[in-house]
């Protein structure tokens, strides 16, 4: 059977979503306690709108792919909403959707100074000089020998050191301010693009280097032609993975040593206060910061390398 067969038609998956987010959003109205009409109600809403959301995930259209995740998504919320409030979990131990939420709107402004903080300083300037130094060390490792002996251990080393070992010291050495977690930064994302960038690098066949022979191209001729462009897919993985370690390492490096702003100084010091919807608040944010880093990068990628067979987007049958 094809894919084609396969994909939901007549719009029935939009109607199954469309009846299941009514039901749920009317248990989520009506919750009150162990009442039985809004567990009905979720019943009845979560068997639809799983039943749309595998429908959807045979759609092909660009509708269907940007649906699929969103009320999935929208699906988590509801389900962590009802069964925090329904089954009246402590506040303590997670706090509703709703209530983070709230805590949200409520502090938008001091969020914002946190986010500036961490990720528009340390993050950004940290990621940009990790990667920037973990390719060029990759280039000069493939160029030297003598490098490749050297300095390869040396980024073993480095990637071994724990981050609450690494941000004491970097505080210590460049103060409480947004440099020495940019530090931190550096640290956690130089060995992955180095690493990476070297595989890349060697991933051009032999067929192909001997051919940049034939054509009397030098080093930098078949570098820039042939082996970066090859390498291209590796450094993305590089460079969408250091994403993600860049804003951790940045949070944890806050909690030793930071100014009064920060999201990893709001989560440290929200969190002895007991004010949990604060502390979801600030790691909402800082997901939202490191999907859309991800998502950024990824596009980027797919326009670097559409060459490549992953991101041909060829049909399945």
């Amino acid at each position: 059977m094809t894919r084609s067969m396969m994909e939901p038609r007549g719009g029935a998956h939009w109607i199954m979503a469309a009846a299941g987010l009514i039901f749920c959003t009317l248990a989520a109205v009506s919750l009150r306690n162990f009442d039985a009409m809004p567990w009905v109600l979720a019943t009845i809403g979560l068997v639809l709108s799983l039943a749309g959301l595998t429908l959807f995930a045979r759609g092909e259209s660009r509708a269907d792919r940007i649906a699929s995740p969103v009320l999935f998504g929208l699906l988590v919320l509801w389900l962590w909403q009802m069964l925090t409030v329904g089954l009246k979990v402590p506040f303590v131990i997670l706090p509703p959707p709703s209530a983070i939420a709230l805590a949200i709107g409520h502090n938008l402004f001091t969020l914002w100074q946190d986010f500036a903080q961490t990720f528009l300083h340390a993050v950004v300037i940290g990621y940009a000089l990790g990667c920037g130094a973990g390719f060029l060390l990759a280039l000069a490792i493939d160029r030297s020998p003598f490098l490749q002996r050297g300095l390869t251990p040396v980024g073993n080393l480095i990637s071994a050191m724990p981050i609450i070992g690494i941000a004491p010291i970097m505080v210590m050495w460049f103060g409480f301010g947004w440099q020495s977690k940019a530090a931190v930064v550096v640290l956690m994302t130089v060995f992955p693009m180095l690493v990476n960038t070297r595989a890349g690098l060697a991933e051009a066949g032999a067929m192909e280097r001997d051919l940049m022979r034939t054509y009397a191209a030098g080093y930098w001729q078949t570098l820039l032609r042939l082996r970066l462009p090859a390498a291209m897919p590796m450094i993305f993985n590089a460079l969408k993975l250091n994403s993600t370690l860049a804003l951790i390492g940045a949070v944890v490096a806050e909690f030793f040593g930071t100014p009064t702003r920060g999201m990893g100084f709001r989560i440290s010091t929200e969190a002895a206060r007991m004010n949990l919807d604060i502390v979801w608040a600030t790691i909402c944010v800082a997901a939202v910061a490191g999907s859309v880093s991800f998502a950024l990068i990824a596009a980027i990628e797919r326009l670097v390398t559409f060459w490549h067979p992953s991101l041909r987007g060829a049909r399945r049958v």
